[in-house]
């Protein structure tokens, strides 16, 4: 049962009677923020009373009189000026926890209708190795992907991988040009990566030294224009002055701009000029872009040897990223990349051209959205087909073969623009109704506040962030079993150790990046995330624990207890909030699937591991004489279990018995 929904079903025809719309205020029912004056906290009264000019204490007495309440509140009290506080009844709370203990489901109703949703999460660019900025899109999307199966929706995991772009080019003609073969051999996908690198290290370098000069010379003339410029008396109110204040400083911000360039420029030519042997090719192969873009248009136009390069490479690099995912705990039912569509790319351009929606602009068919400034290219002068080509077909194929009702697009905030030109084509092409959704989140940054980057400035690989993670969590796991040692318990082995160790170390990277919200930035912070105390994932961990150390301590099978008729009652406050807590995960589900937030769903598991944590010191077990008494807090102890590594997987992270 979800308590918060079936209050506000409770409140939404009285709340009727004032609006014409309730929902608004359907929604102000809320759980209490402080529970020393309830449990939920009905606060419609009062823009409802302004609406119709009203007293607002007054109105909230006669809406609470009209609800339907006394089966689930003993107490509905109005305080301030028209706050409806409301307190459950002691014996609901203790009934529907007491039901809990036999449904799988702990209280989550199936939806009403259930939808086909397909999440389109991870996507990298596959013959390279997969970094940091991947974390997040894999987590977020494996997140709502395990929550939405979870609640009894159709879901669809998508990996879109990007296997037909721009980078298959550049490998092709590094492989042709720069390849070291006994590293292709020993290990072929790092030797990819390698060629990547180092031609598109080329491809900059060439491109910012001819483009180096040019954005000195606006400098310069940016400069002496400011330079220039009379600065207007400070307080001036001549409006004269107030535009001259205006125009410098949007000088300065181009300044600002243009030194930046500068700066980018100068420091990819300075990479290629101290090294020598790249200096080299970087002049022998001057034409190195315009030849790269050359083998992937032959590879898209069939070009036998570039065909069977792909061929070649493709396997080696889809079980790369497969590794990673194994270790992430992250499956697909879905891996159809670019190339799966690219058959279909001419007759989406000739549907748009045919209902006159794409246009010739510059040599490119373009769609022009209104409101827009930039065009959504569809293909290139040289007939070359785009990511938004691409992405076109792709929702085709997902709303015509896999009916979806909604797809969700995890992918960075960076792309905003993108999506929006994507969804706004998508509506003017006609095709069926769905749903579509840019799922954003920002970046991980290092503690100088900047993209997470390695020394040499790289951008983090996502292996090497999950051994790091695992080493720091295995240093953890050392410590606590020589304590336990000391303490005279008998420690885990090396193998149970690295085991701990794995689940620990990635499903603190894991919770770090969820309980966040997604659009903010956050820092990544090995000591932080891995803490024994506060909002991490090893507090909960250890919470879940804990509860197995219960049973395991009192010699306690919960399905024995159950079969002998052993019920949990509520005889102490923190049983109480325990209980409550508990009850509230369909409400934190419905708050994670509001706005696809995982973040909602990790603030309720610390909130339940505080709950669990003070009931723990609050009352005692294994001392506890009354033997009914001692039972209860066992089920209580194995349902708080069972709810924690239930909302613990659906974040996609492990739990041990054994901390």
């Amino acid at each position: 049962m979800n308590l918060l929904r079936l209050l506000q079903q409770r409140f939404a025809p009285v709340l009727a009677d004032y609006a014409d719309d309730p929902a608004p205020f359907v929604s102000m029912v809320r759980p209490a923020q402080d529970t020393r004056f309830g449990d939920f906290q009905a606060n419609c009264a009062m823009p409802l009373a302004k609406r119709h000019g009203l007293n607002p204490k007054e109105l909230a007495a006669k809406i609470a009189e009209k609800v339907h309440l006394q089966d689930l509140c003993n107490e509905v009290e109005i305080a301030g000026p028209g706050f409806i506080n409301l307190r459950l009844r002691d014996d609901l709370i203790t009934s529907e926890v007491n039901r809990l203990l036999t449904d799988d489901r702990l209280g989550v109703e199936p939806p009403r209708p259930a939808r086909t949703i397909v999440i389109d999460f991870s996507s990298p660019n596959v013959a390279k190795p997969m970094h940091v900025g991947h974390l997040r899109s894999s987590v977020i999307g494996d997140s709502l992907y395990r929550t939405l199966k979870f609640l009894g929706h159709r879901v669809i995991s998508d990996n879109h991988i990007g296997d037909w772009g721009t980078q298959f080019g550049m490998i092709i003609y590094g492989y042709k040009n720069f390849l070291d073969n006994d590293a292709y051999t020993r290990t072929p996908v790092a030797e990819l990566a390698r060629l990547y690198r180092l031609v598109n290290r080329l491809s900059d370098f060439l491109e910012a030294r001819s483009e180096l000069p040019g954005k000195k010379r606006e400098l310069e003339v940016a400069e002496r224009e400011l330079a220039a410029t009379p600065v207007p008396p400070k307080g001036s109110k001549d409006p004269a002055d107030k535009e001259a204040e205006k125009a410098i400083k949007k000088l300065r911000s181009q300044i600002e701009g243009l030194k930046d360039e500068t700066a980018s420029l100068a420091k990819k030519i300075e990479r290629v000029e101290t090294n020598a042997a790249e200096l080299a090719l970087a002049n022998a192969h001057s034409n190195i872009a315009r030849a790269a873009r050359d083998e992937t248009a032959k590879l898209h136009a069939g070009n036998a040897e570039n065909l069977r390069l792909w061929n070649e490479f493709m396997p080696e690099c889809l079980a790369a990223l497969q590794g990673v995912y194994q270790r992430l705990g992250i499956q697909f039912d879905l891996t159809l990349g670019e190339s799966w569509f690219n058959p279909m790319l001419a007759g989406v351009v000739e549907s748009l051209k045919s209902s006159g929606m794409a246009v010739a602009s510059d040599g490119a068919m373009c769609v022009f959205i209104e409101g827009n400034e930039a065009p959504f290219i569809v293909q290139k002068g040289d007939g070359a087909f785009t990511y938004a080509t691409t992405d076109l077909a792709t929702i085709q194929y997902r709303v015509g073969e896999l009916q979806a009702n909604e797809i969700l697009y995890v992918v960075d905030t960076r792309q905003s623009e993108h999506f929006e030109l994507l969804f706004k084509t998508v509506a003017k092409w006609g095709i069926a109704q769905v749903d579509l959704r840019h799922v954003n989140f920002g970046t991980v940054m290092g503690k100088d506040r900047r993209p997470y980057k390695t020394r040499d400035g790289d951008t983090v690989g996502l292996e090497s962030l999950l051994d790091e993670a695992v080493k720091e969590a295995r240093t953890i796991v050392d410590l606590n079993e020589a304590q336990k040692a000391d303490k005279g318990e008998e420690p885990l082995d090396d193998a149970a150790r690295q085991s701990v160790a794995e689940i620990i170390g990635i499903g603190g990277i894991k919770y770090a990046d969820l309980h966040h919200a997604r659009e903010s930035d956050y820092v990544f912070d090995w000591e932080k995330m891995l803490a024994k105390e506060g909002d991490t994932a090893t507090y909960i961990q250890y919470a879940f624990a804990r509860t197995k150390g219960i049973l395991r301590k009192n010699s306690i099978d919960p399905i024995q207890l159950l079969a002998q008729g052993a019920k949990i009652q509520l005889s102490h406050p923190a049983e109480r909030t325990l209980a409550m807590q508990l009850l509230k995960f369909p409400e934190a589900l419905d708050a994670v699937c509001a706005e696809y937030r995982p973040n909602q769903l990790t603030q309720y598991l610390f909130e339940t591991a505080n709950a669990f944590s003070a009931f723990y010191n609050d009352c005692p077990i294994k001392g506890e004489a009354d033997e009914a008494l001692r039972n209860s807090r066992c089920l209580l102890a194995e349902l708080t279990g069972r709810v924690l590594g239930r909302a613990l997987g659906l974040l996609g992270i492990q739990t041990v018995e054994r901390m």
